[in-house]
This record gives structure tokens, C-alpha cells and sequence, in this order.
């Protein structure tokens, strides 16, 4: 269940001076200190039926729900969209967004991931659009403003509240409808041979990170064997690791969380003419007992900004129940995590393949 926190509140409070549904008739002076008067948008009683988009703020789409309100929530992380008494956005395609005059957002940490959602809140919903976006103090940059700045003529910032600050936005810019997105992004990793696709919300961009760069110096050379060619990237990101095993031979599933991660994961495959399939879920939770022969895996250790190892050692619990007798779970993470223990006791024998200053790679083979 989602509960609501201080960020949360915050948000709810400073919707309510925006919120035209709440303000009928209510000038844009009113709400951001210029402009002209919305008269034309209709009366308060008019737009309290338009859909209210809520974005990686589970609890502030159940709350609205649970008022009344017409909500569509959509976040990034699966668990996150799980148990949300509100309609799933899918699409941003969606023609309902066109009506949307409110929006409210929990601020990414990664600007790149502000950056798309602001282009597609500044793209897609109602000219007249007001997006109220906030987080705690400490997790703040000035970054967010000019990123803001970028999609929305006007940005301002609330007074700060037990630690927690809004950031409101108005006035799409008019060059951002009915232009060409800019997301997903593209970039060459030569020294592999690949075209790297990535959203603003994908581990590590379209660049290859350290953790993985090593691992797949490990991986890249794998082939399957006849009858064994069964392979999931778990924790697929941008799709690398996914993309060179399906063009070893392997037939391979990325598998990710993360909408943003799922998504690149098959741009990255397509561009480099790999056959990959691709599945958002959590771990391989749901995955048949004994199916698969080869698992590749950088796991997270953090949940948002929180250190958090638990999505990790659910990652390789999982794939211990998913692999074959035989089977290879092939991982790579920072040194001074404890995961070793962790792979020999639920995976089976373990071994340090390769390492460097900051990262280990291990290769453990399932037990019978």
C-alpha cells in the first residue's frame, strides 16, 4: 500500500493553488503572477471531470482517487504502478492526455529522466498544462529549474515545507508540440560494434557503464551450447548485454522493472538487428523453475536515492529458482557488498572472475 509522505503532502497543497478544476475561472496572475485570464477553459465544475496525470507519485494517484478525482498515474518502476486505485497511462499516445490540465510529478534525481517527462508533459497534455513537481530539499538542484525552463516559459519555486520545496511550471513552450521527440537517445559503442539507445530514465544513458563494461568483457565471447541457449539480462538497462549475447547465438530476455530500461532495451536490439525479447517484471520472481542456462546481471543497490541492497539479493534468489541444473548466473557489482555469501548459498558454487578497483565479477553454477 502507498502511504503519503512529506513530498507527497507538499505536492497536494500546492496543486490546490494551481488545480483549475479547484480555481474555475481563476487568471494565470493568480497562480503564477502574469498573464492573461482563462476564462475560455471553462468553469471549475467543467474541468473537475478532466483527468488529473500523476507521475512517479503512487500515493498521490490513490489519494486523488480516493477524492473523486479522474486520475492517471503512470511511474517509471513496476512496484510502483502496483496496487494504485487509478487508471494506468500506457501510452503517451493517449488521446485523453490532451485534456489534461494538472499534472503532478515526484522529481526524478536524474535530470535526463526530468528532462523527457517534461517534453512529453509539455508535448502531449493541454496547452494551458501546469505541472507541480516536487521532492526534499536535499535531493534539489538548481539543474531541475533550467531543465524545467527548457519545455515551460514559466518555473517557479514554493517556500520550503518540513524540508520538502515544489517546483511549478506553466506555459509549454509552443515549439514543443508537434515536434520530432528527442528521446530515445542514441550513441555509438564502437569498441563492440553497437548503436546504444536510452530514455531519460535508464541506468547509465546510452554509455557503458564500469560495472557493466567489466562484466561484459567476461560475457562477450560466451556462446551457447546445442540445446542450452536459453540466456535472460537481468536488470537489462539499455540492453547491452542482452544485444551482444542474442548476437552470439543465444536466444535471450531482457528483463527489467523499469519501463524506461524495457524500452531501450528492445531500441538498442532493433538497431543492432538482435532478436531479443523483453519483459518488465520484477526479477524472475514468476520465471518457470530449472528454464535457463545463462543469466547476466548488474544489479541496483539502491531503491530511489536510498541505499538498498534487497532488489539485489531478490534478483539472485530468483535467478537461482530460474536456472537449470548447470546453469551460469554471471554478476557483477561493487566490491564492498557482501553478495558473494549470498551466491553460494542460493545459487550455488561461486567464483571471482574478474575484479578491479571498484567492482567484482563472479560466475556461479546452479546446483541440483
Amino acid at each position: 500500500m502507498h502511504k503519503l509522505d512529506a513530498v507527497d503532502d507538499l505536492i497536494l497543497d500546492e496543486a490546490l493553488t494551481v488545480d483549475p478544476a479547484e480555481s474555475g475561472d481563476a487568471s494565470e496572475e493568480d497562480a503564477f503572477g502574469s498573464g492573461e485570464d482563462t476564462d475560455e477553459a471553462g468553469s471549475g465544475e467543467d474541468l473537475a471531470d478532466a483527468p488529473v496525470l500523476v507521475l512517479e507519485a503512487p500515493a498521490v494517484a490513490a489519494e486523488l482517487a480516493g477524492q473523486g478525482r479522474t486520475v492517471l498515474h503512470r511511474s517509471d518502476q513496476l512496484e510502483d504502478e502496483a496496487d494504485v486505485p487509478a487508471e494506468l497511462l500506457e501510452s503517451w499516445d493517449d488521446p485523453r492526455l490532451a485534456e489534461v490540465r494538472l499534472v503532478l510529478l515526484r522529481l526524478p534525481a536524474n535530470l535526463n529522466a526530468l528532462d523527457e517527462l517534461a517534453e512529453l508533459v509539455a508535448t502531449h497534455c493541454h496547452p494551458e498544462v501546469r505541472l507541480v513537481a516536487g521532492a526534499r530539499v536535499k535531493h534539489m538542484t538548481r539543474g531541475m529549474n533550467d531543465v524545467l525552463a527548457a519545455h515551460f516559459g514559466e518555473v517557479r519555486a514554493s517556500l520550503g515545507v518540513r524540508k520538502c520545496r515544489v517546483l511549478h511550471a506553466a506555459g509549454a513552450l509552443p515549439d514543443a508540440r508537434g515536434t520530432q521527440p528527442t528521446w530515445p537517445r542514441e550513441a555509438a559503442l564502437e569498441e563492440f560494434g553497437l548503436t546504444v539507445l536510452s530514455h531519460g530514465a535508464t541506468f547509465a544513458g546510452n554509455k557503458l557503464d564500469l560495472g557493466t563494461r567489466l562484466l561484459l568483457g567476461q560475457v562477450a565471447d560466451l556462446r551457447p551450447a546445442p540445446g542450452a541457449d536459453r540466456a535472460v539480462d537481468l536488470g537489462s538497462g539499455s540492453g547491452i548485454l542482452a544485444t551482444v549475447l542474442a548476437r552470439n547465438g543465444w536466444q535471450v530476455t531482457g528483463v527489467d522493472s523499469s519501463r524506461a530500461a524495457v524500452a531501450a532495451t528492445a531500441a538498442t536490439a532493433a538497431a543492432n538487428r538482435a532478436t531479443v525479447e523483453v519483459l518488465r517484471t520484477d526479477a524472475l520472481t514468476d520465471w518457470s523453475a530449472a528454464d535457463l542456462d545463462l543469466v547476466v546481471c548488474n544489479p541496483p543497490f539502491h531503491v530511489g536515492s536510498a541505499k538498498d541492497s534487497s532488489p539485489a539479493f531478490r534478483m539472485i534468489a530468483s535467478a537461482a529458482h530460474a536456472l537449470r541444473p548447470g546453469g551460469e548466473l554471471w554478476c557483477v557489482y561493487n566490491a564492498h557488498l557482501p553478495y558473494l555469501p549470498a551466491l553460494r548459498r542460493d545459487v550455488g558454487p561461486s567464483e571471482v572472475v574478474a575484479r578491479d578497483r571498484s567492482y567484482i565479477v563472479t560466475r556461479s553454477t546452479r546446483e541440483s
